[in-house]
């Protein structure tokens, strides 16, 4: 009986010990699968699964087809983002004795240098996750490492996805250089901090906002039986804005062509044109020579001799901008006569006078203004013609002796907006430099003495950019409207679009700040330069009227003027009577040679003005343009006729009429 009893106990007290024992692994799973639930399972998470971002195509550039007239064209891009892929490694699922041939296959197959191979084996050594091992590389690459990888980890049970690629998108320019210095690029690495790309420049810079994207997330599974490129999207990828340009693909084309041709000839250290819609501000072209590839931006960011080719010359370069300049000052003279008119007075200016021209003498200059020849009597179409210095000088010496110096200072500035900022689409723009009564230089002098407002009307001692000239110009082309120039008709964001200047109400916002009787006349005399016996006529376009300016301005070293380095531009439109663009060309550094039968290399009407007539002329037949001057052509060309090709009558008569005044 009492073994019965004690037989009894020990039951019990087995019983009640597994009671126990359930009661404690009952209360450890409690813990683990509901207190501490959400910690293991993130745990077991993190060995099972891994995740990767999930790259967005980052915004791209359209080129502009509307422009051509009844034949439209779909959009080009100027960049193309291409798929391309990351390398990555797992390092702790990839055993030791596999990562010696893995780096020999790798290097062999990327063609390493020792020193990559070397920082290659290095990242295998890490204790990670994930390490980088291969940017960039191609969809042929990762196939070929992909087949090399199945076979070697299955052989040596290695997860497969010990190795995996994560997919990105690199910029890539069927165009090639075309609009180089104004698209830029984007480094090949990203910014730690937040994964977006980083912009070299450019529009890329200035329009990265638009540009930029938001990375998704995907998961993948560490297992042998999954694929590295298996995985489920968690977070779907944000792309982004699609900019629709104002530059036309084919007028960039044959500006840079063009362009290109002239520096060669000139033998020059570089050059731009610009081509704008004077009535809208959209630039149609914005060429560059030499050109700046963006995919080799490396090399030019290192090179201080190239690296002045990565900025866009036409609007970060301020400088004189010469004889292109005095039809502002005859327009000046020209408002001066209807703000006197308000003022009940008499006009101070007439086009049609007899200036005496013969004496340069100025007040305040200490030496007499001259004239590349003497012009004994001038009026506003031979000047214009002859681009004559002193017919400018004296023309504003009647305007600040009526109005005063600061209300032409107001003009050049309020109203021509000089050393004002176009406000164009790109980083570092130079505004210029105007000068002001009473302020001081730093060295102390004044920017503005006595014989400064001669100086302007020649288009010295101010420094403008070349947007800033084609925006003035405009004046001259729509009718005396400031326009804003731009290089961006719309952005587009998964069909919503973020911003539109394609539409009417954007022009027809554009104040008039000089009347009609201000512009005619000097638009009529500028209609004399590409004539025979003006500064200009290499740029005369065959079959069309046009409009234009030679220019040629000293560039200043040291603080004074070089006379061995020198800007030669041309600046126009066409038609004369119902433009479709205006067109500035400007030839940096032309050799300063004398070409007989030509004339000196250096000066605007050689260098500038036969670029300003082949991009002129390709543009208004691409454009669809029909000849307004059908028989003014060359005397050689069987469609001239000198009694009908037009301003030929005028041109002889503005002759006699010099001859005759200057026996």
């Amino acid at each position: 009986m009492e073994r019965d009893g004690d037989d009894r106990k020990r039951v019990i007290w087995l019983a009640l010990f597994v009671i126990c024992l359930f009661s404690v692994l009952a209360a450890q799973f409690f813990y683990i699968q509901v207190v501490s639930g959400d910690y293991w399972s993130e745990k077991a998470r993190r060995q099972h699964y891994f995740f990767v971002e999930e790259p967005f195509v980052r915004g791209t550039f359209y080129s502009n087809p509307s422009i051509k007239k009844g034949h439209p064209e779909k959009p080009y891009r100027f960049v193309v983002d291409v798929q391309k892929f990351h390398l990555h490694a797992d390092p702790e699922s990839i055993p030791g004795q596999a990562r010696e041939p893995l780096v020999e296959f790798l290097s062999d197959r990327l063609e390493l240098t020792s020193r990559e191979t070397a920082a290659l084996k290095d990242q295998l050594e890490k204790s990670s996750r994930d390490r980088l091992l291969a940017m960039w590389l191609s969809r042929e690459a990762r196939d070929e490492i992909l087949a090399w990888w199945k076979s070697f980890a299955k052989e040596r049970g290695i997860v497969r996805n010990a190795l995996f690629f994560v997919s990105d998108y690199q910029r890539s320019y069927p165009f090639g250089k075309m609009l180089g210095h104004a698209l830029h690029t984007v480094q090949n690495r990203r910014d730690e901090a937040t994964k977006q790309a980083i912009p070299t420049g450019g529009l890329e810079l200035s329009l990265n906002s638009y540009l930029q994207g938001k990375l998704g997330k995907r998961q993948l599974m560490r297992s042998p039986r999954h694929s590295m490129e298996w995985g489920q999207i968690l977070v779907p990828p944000e792309n982004g804005a699609d900019i629709y340009l104002t530059i036309n693909h084919y007028l960039q084309a044959v500006a840079e062509e063009e362009l290109e041709k002239g520096v060669k000839k000139s033998k020059a250290k570089g050059g731009w044109a610009v081509i704008m819609n004077p009535y809208t501000g959209e630039i149609l072209a914005l060429a560059q020579y030499p050109f700046f590839y963006p995919p080799q931006y490396r090399e030019y960011f290192n090179d201080p001799e190239r690296i002045v080719h990565t900025r866009p010359a036409a609007l970060t370069d301020a400088h004189e901008p010469g004889s292109i300049l005095k039809p502002f000052a005859v327009m000046a003279a020209l408002m001066a006569n209807n703000e006197l008119k308000k003022q009940g007075k008499l006009p101070i200016f007439d086009p049609e006078e007899k200036v005496a021209c013969s004496d340069g003498t100025l007040p305040g200059r200490q030496k007499p203004m001259t004239d590349v020849r003497v012009h004994k009597y001038l009026n506003l179409p031979m000047a214009m013609q002859k681009s004559s210095n002193i017919y400018m000088a004296l023309a504003i010496d009647r305007v600040i002796n009526s109005l005063g110096e600061q209300w032409y200072r107001n003009v050049l500035a309020d109203v021509f907006a000089f050393g004002t900022r176009t406000g164009l689409e790109l980083p570092g723009e130079s505004p210029g430099v105007l000068p002001m009564p009473g302020k001081l230089h730093p060295n102390g002098k004044l920017e503005w003495s006595r014989p400064t407002p001669y100086s302007l009307a020649i288009g010295h001692n101010l420094q403008l950019n070349s947007i800033q000239i084609l925006r003035a110009w405009s004046l001259l082309a729509n009718g005396g409207v400031m326009v804003e120039p731009t290089l961006v008709r719309k952005i587009v964001k998964e069909g919503r679009v973020l911003l539109d200047n394609t539409g009417d109400e954007r022009a027809q916002s554009f104040p008039q700040v000089v009347d009609q009787n201000a512009v005619a006349p000097v638009v009529e005399a500028l209609r004399y330069d590409t004539m025979p016996g003006g500064t200009g006529t290499r740029a005369n376009i065959p079959g069309f009227t046009e409009v234009g300016k030679s220019g040629t301005s000293r560039k200043i070293e040291n603080g004074t003027y070089t006379s061995k380095k020198h800007l030669a531009s041309f600046v126009g439109f066409a038609p004369a009577d119902r433009p479709e663009f205006v067109l500035l060309v400007t030839i940096d550094e032309p050799e300063v040679a004398y070409i007989p039968g030509e004339g000196h290399n250096n000066h605007g009407g050689v260098a500038a003005a036969p670029v300003f007539r082949e991009i002129a002329k390709k543009t208004l037949e691409y454009l669809g343009t029909a000849p307004d001057n059908p028989h003014g052509y060359p005397p050689q060309d069987p469609r001239y006729d000198p009694d009908k090709a037009k301003w030929v009558r005028e041109t002889r008569l503005l002759r006699e009429k010099y001859n005759s005044w200057n026996k």
